[in-house]
């Protein structure tokens, strides 16, 4: 069994991610280590924020001796960046998805006030110009063992044969939000092919169309062919 290490607090990414991949995983969160670094985004692209998360919290498990005195072996870390990419806001919120409704704070902002802020952008426009994407870009680091030197997480990337995977899932922003699943702009967004916010289509039939689901299949795949 592969031990993972998702870079997350949320729960309900951990139980996409853990139901994708299935029983081979055994995944471990943020939860599980409060006294991991915090991992500032600021990288301009999904990529390259998830290997900066990914490369950080690697460094950081193989360099704490705690670990080696718990036997506790973490294999892997996975960490995602992800977003909605709107074409009519020439591609935000993009990586600013969690914090849009205030870009000038370092924190995330409320769901709502996200879903409140995207809507009022895109008042005036019509149909058929609401045209977006989710997109997702998950980064797999393996824990190194042993004294690692100094390095920027792309050297570091570089040197430990880091991966990423990507997915995206094409849509449109609804006028108003429906549905009560899911979590941020859930409730806005209507995948291609369907009437439905994915906050309305449920976990199952998301877990095969998301833009999550998409990388976390490439993820898969690959390792499935090692």
């Amino acid at each position: 069994m592969t031990t993972l290490l998702i870079a997350t607090r949320n729960a309900h990414k951990v139980g996409e991610i853990q139901t994708i991949l299935g029983a081979r995983f055994h995944c471990l969160t943020l939860k599980e280590f409060p006294d991991a670094p915090a991992v500032i985004e600021d990288a301009e692209t999904f990529a390259g924020n998830a290997m900066k998360k990914a490369v950080e919290l690697a460094r950081w498990i193989s360099e704490n001796s705690k670990f080696k005195t718990q036997n506790l072996k973490l294999d892997l870390v996975l960490a995602d960046d992800s977003g909605l990419e709107v074409d009519a806001l020439n591609g935000a919120p993009g990586v600013h998805s969690a914090r849009f409704a205030a870009l000038d704070k370092s924190e995330n902002s409320k769901d709502a006030d996200n879903n409140s802020k995207l809507l009022r952008l895109l008042k005036d426009l019509p149909l058929e110009k609401r045209t977006g994407r989710f997109r997702c870009v998950i980064a797999l680091v393996p824990v190194p063992h042993g004294k690692i030197e100094s390095a920027s997480p792309v050297c570091f990337a570089d040197e430990f044969e880091a991966q990423t995977f990507d997915g995206a899932c094409e849509g449109w922003i609804q006028f108003t939000a429906s549905g009560a699943g899911g979590f941020g702009y859930d409730p806005l967004f209507v995948p291609d092919g369907f009437k439905q916010s994915f906050a309305e289509l449920g976990e199952d039939v998301k877990n095969k169309l998301s833009h999550r689901a998409k990388a976390l299949a490439k993820l898969k795949k690959f390792f499935n062919e090692r």
